[in-house]
């Protein structure tokens, strides 16, 4: 079998809310590169591994905004230390909070990779459709698109137009969190 070129994307909302639905807790301690790497074949060589999430803002006086964004620079500094890079989209408030331009940054990144020859085969960990045309887009190219995601909740879109398919399960992604929160 030869050696496949692999760039890993973890879409970090997407992620993290599969996740919570799981019941995990402390999710500040997994080890994203041991994950990552459990998905790789050991013939296959990772390039890439980048985590891609909307940057938290602190707002005045508002004390869950300063822990949000606390938490997600810790988790930033733990990913950076594990070897990852960090797309970062942002955060609009209207009566919630929503994610933009994160989608946007994930399907750059599998265009501009797959038209400058970047990687052989994507690990996508993202279940949102809207990464559709570019995942066809980047097949035509010749790569392949592997779709991971959660076997409690899978995208059947994701399943149908991925080259392939790893659905988790929740016992598989507890070997990865350690026993300390990584500060």
């Amino acid at each position: 079998m030869t050696k496949e070129r692999i760039f890993i994307q973890i879409d970090g909302s997407n992620f993290y809310h599969r996740l919570k639905e799981l019941k995990f807790k402390n999710l500040l301690s997994l080890n994203y590169q041991k994950f990552a790497k459990s998905l790789l074949l050991s013939e296959d060589e990772l390039i890439l591994s980048k985590y891609y999430i909307g940057a938290i803002r602190e707002q005045e006086e508002n004390l869950k905004s300063k822990t949000l964004m606390a938490n997600q620079i810790r988790l930033m500094n733990s990913l950076k230390m594990q070897g990852w890079q960090i797309g970062f989209g942002h955060m609009l408030k209207t009566d919630t909070y929503h994610e933009k331009g994160v989608d946007v940054l994930i399907a750059t990144d599998i265009l501009i990779g797959a038209y400058e020859n970047l990687y052989d085969k994507i690990i996508l960990i993202s279940s949102d459709t809207d990464l559709l045309p570019a995942i066809l887009k980047a097949k035509e190219l010749g790569k392949k698109i592997k779709y991971v995601g959660f076997s409690h909740k899978p995208s059947y879109a994701m399943i149908a137009h991925c080259t392939s398919k790893f659905l988790l399960r929740k016992n598989e992604i507890e070997k990865f969190l350690q026993q300390t929160t990584i500060t």
